[in-house]
């Protein structure tokens, strides 16, 4: 497998993919994401906001900045009861949505408006297909800073399941979101080829600057887990004013995977004599992927059969290695080879951030098991005492997603809620505000002076 991981490959493969100037957007066509018409972002009485998003199964969930959430389930006449978190449990919340929510909202006896968000939906040039885009602002014709969503490995649509496009916009800024490239009403296959996605990001944010006109203001990129390595190398392509990286890393997906093995293994009380043969069974998985799925499974075969019966194998559980451990070689060759296609296994993505000099937010969980943030938040301190413009923020109890959990009885986690102070960090820095002392119970480090 070819992999260019220096920065002056990276940017000698810019100019074929990318070429003079991204073009102008193709002509609007309305995408429809199916969304069901009470989803919105609603102004309360109490001065806070309301999102209603879609959720599994066609139903809702709303959501609060300070990063509660619920799910909602019908109880007739536009009356729904609401769970804890993704916990299936009620919570006492009951909502009143009339007509589509524009008769308002009525949250337990708290009522609301539907906000006027101004929403204007695009097909644009991507990297050699067309992508479908939304921009959404906020009422009014005031200049707004500009947020262009950058999306995570998931295959599902960013136009139907990116709630921080309303919310986001609630609060004063304009929103940029699109489908990646092989999902939802976009075009083309999809990949996880870090430089083809960055320039399909450079595109997204051309595109969003032209529909906002002169309403646009401070520009940046927002990305969660995979987009940690395609914002850093959208932003040094083409200059913005900020980057946030949420959950995402600053080592390759082979150490990625080797350190979410080793972090199973710790959370689960076994040593480091543990840890070390559970590497084996990650390098065995990567070789896999690494041969285009056409070689190595005798070796993860055997490796299997040796630890099986040691009390420490059926805790690993990691990114590539969890899958592969729990599919047959013809699953594997079917089906895993799309779900990863264009992965770049041995990307390092520090030439990059060594010479970025675009302010960048890193947002990190501290019980993340699918990116653990230990050696990235090492590399990003070095970086800062390099005199890179990087601010970071450790939400201590928070797993993938800046999401808290509980555990249950058989180890598996649920989860309960976004973290407190993670949307109102993100909204300061997009704003250009400076950062309070505190958001919620995250660890914040500056910018070394």
């Amino acid at each position: 497998m070819n992999v260019c991981t220096g920065l002056a490959c990276v940017l000698r493969v810019l100019g074929m993919l990318l070429g003079a100037t991204a073009c102008a957007g193709i002509a609007a066509a309305p995408v429809d994401p199916a969304v069901p018409c009470e989803v919105g972002a609603y102004a309360m009485a109490d001065g806070g906001t309301l999102d209603i998003a879609p959720d599994d199964g066609g139903t809702l969930r709303w959501r609060r900045p300070d990063g509660t959430t619920g799910a909602l389930k019908p109880l007739g006449r536009g009356l729904w009861t609401s769970t804890y978190g993704w916990t299936d449990r009620p919570d006492g919340h009951r909502v009143l949505l009339r007509d589509c929510g524009r008769d308002g909202i009525r949250f337990d006896r708290v009522r609301g408006t539907r906000i006027p968000l101004v929403q204007t939906d695009t097909r644009f040039q991507g990297s050699g297909v067309e992508l479908a885009g939304r921009l959404t602002m906020p009422p009014g014709d005031a200049r707004v800073p500009l947020v262009v969503l950058v999306h995570g490995a998931e295959h599902s649509s960013a136009l139907h399941d990116y709630y921080l496009q309303r919310e986001f916009a609630s609060h004063g800024i304009g929103v940029f979101a699109y489908d990646k490239r092989g999902t939802g009403a976009s075009g083309g296959r999809y990949t996880q080829d870090y430089l083809v996605l960055a320039v399909d990001a450079l595109r997204a944010m051309h595109e969003a600057k032209r529909l906002a006109g002169a309403r646009a203001g401070r520009v940046g990129y927002q990305g969660g887990s995979q987009g940690g390595w395609v914002v850093p190398l959208a932003a040094r392509i083409e200059p913005v004013d900020f980057a946030i990286v949420s959950f995402g890393l600053a080592v390759s997906p082979i150490d990625e995977d080797r350190e979410a093995v080793a972090f199973d293994l710790q959370r689960a009380g076994f040593d480091s004599d543990a840890q070390a043969k559970a590497m084996a069974i990650s390098d065995a998985a990567i070789a896999i992927v690494e041969s285009g799925f056409t070689e190595g499974y005798d070796r993860l075969d055997a490796l299997k059969k040796q630890y099986a019966n040691e009390p420490w194998f059926k805790s690993v559980r990691g990114n590539i290695a969890g899958y592969l451990l729990a599919a047959t070689p013809e699953v594997a060759r079917r089906d895993l080879r799309a779900l990863v296609a264009g992965i770049q296994v041995r990307y390092d993505p520090m030439p990059v951030l060594q010479n970025l000099d675009v302010p960048q937010l890193w947002v990190l969980g501290g019980q993340d098991r699918d990116a653990p943030p230990f050696e990235t938040r090492r590399r990003l301190a070095a970086l800062q005492a390099d005199g890179r413009p990087i601010t970071t923020a450790l939400f201590p109890n928070a797993d993938h997603g800046i999401v808290e959990f509980e555990t249950k009885p058989d180890g598996e986690r649920v989860s309960t809620r976004r973290s407190a102070g993670y949307f109102d960090l993100m909204a300061d820095f997009i704003t250009g505000k400076a950062l309070a002392a505190t958001y919620g119970d995250a660890e914040l480090a500056p910018p070394s002076h």
